[in-house]
């Protein structure tokens, strides 16, 4: 493991230091009120590192007014979410690394209660909290629309958010574990993120963007890490990626959406685990291909990127899988028609 990330901090009070990373990308639209919502929080110490991919939008005028508590890296070129990602955490301090979006505001408490129940236990390696729909400029601007509630699998391979558009009447207000977090907000321990990062990477760069918390969260759950699902801690999302908009999306994002889709399952799944959701995997492969192939062309030469990183991407499977802690019927428990969760307890 690189040395890198092998510096944490805690203040002279005990408290853990927390690192948000930030990622921004033409974000000028919801910076402000995001960083605004970090200032606010009661949780100290706070650090906030945010890498900015080449925005060309006013976001670097924000940047370049926000707080100078607020550790800014400027890159030349956009590359990707994932990279800048674990760009920001070699340069973070933290026993704990809050992955955090620019369109998102958290509650004031946010932090607090994400680390708190974080340390409850040491197996868990990340905490998530109540995410809602943030309309920006609408009214009203946040909402009760649940935008996640932690992600599971479904059989076929597909990633979902947990409650995602349900109205919040209470329904999930338990603390419980489920397979991972959404990468709008998650809130990683240090230990975690260096025991399960491959060749220095814990976001894997070769996904660019999207889905790169999925494969996080399976390798996650493969090596034994526990997410918790922390309901107190409420935050707001602008969520403008979701599968009912995939025609309304731009090339780029479904491009990488289809090639994550396959990377993803190529590093992680076992031979009795593809085995054991064969047709449901098969059939939804059948769904993405023939999508490429016959209604939008231009998504064809995501198959093909697959096939070309084939040798790295063998590499990466054989470090995941020589390190997996948690047996195929443990982790099967996770892949569900429905929602799946599962009760904290401490022991």
């Amino acid at each position: 493991m690189s040395n890198d990330f092998s510096v944490s901090f805690e203040s002279q009070t005990g408290r853990a230091m927390v690192s948000v990373l930030i990622t921004t990308y033409n974000s000028a639209r919801f910076l402000e009120t995001c960083l605004k919502s970090l200032l606010q929080q009661v949780y100290k110490p706070l650090e906030v590192i945010v890498v900015d991919n080449d925005s060309s939008d006013g976001t670097r005028k924000v940047l370049a007014n926000a707080t100078p508590e607020i550790k800014v890296v400027y890159n030349d070129t956009n590359i990707g979410f994932a990279a800048a990602q674990n760009q920001a955490a070699r340069l973070a301090r933290g026993s704990w690394l809050l992955s955090l979006n620019p369109d998102v505001v958290l509650s004031p408490d946010f932090v607090a209660k994400a680390v708190a129940s974080g340390e409850l236990d040491p197996k868990i390696g990340v905490t998530c909290g109540k995410l809602l729909r943030w309309n920006s400029g609408e009214d009203p601007e946040f909402t009760k629309v649940i935008d996640s509630t932690g992600i599971y699998f479904l059989p076929n391979l597909r990633h979902l958010d947990r409650g995602a558009g349900e109205p919040d009447h209470g329904q999930f207000e338990r603390m419980e574990y489920v397979f991972g977090a959404t990468g709008a907000a998650a809130l990683y321990r240090r230990s975690m993120f260096e025991d399960v990062s491959v060749n220095g990477e814990f976001f894997d760069e070769q996904f660019f963007a999207y889905r790169e918390d999925a494969d996080l969260a399976w390798r996650a759950q493969l090596m034994g890490w526990r997410c918790l699902y922390t309901p107190q801690a409420v935050a707001w999302h602008v969520r403008r990626v979701t599968p009912e908009r995939r025609s309304e999306l731009p090339t780029e994002i479904n491009w990488h959406s289809i090639k994550n889709r396959f990377l993803m399952r190529a590093k992680n799944i076992s031979f009795s685990l593809y085995a054991r959701y064969f047709l449901p995997i098969a059939m939804r492969d059948l769904q993405v291909i023939g999508y490429c192939l016959l209604v939008d062309r231009k998504l064809a030469s995501a198959l093909a990127a697959v096939w070309k990183s084939r040798h790295e991407v063998r590499k990466k499977r054989h470090a995941v899988q020589s390190r997996r802690r948690v047996s195929d019927r443990e982790l099967s428990a996770w892949f569900s028609s429905q929602p799946v969760s599962a009760p904290f307890e401490l022991v």
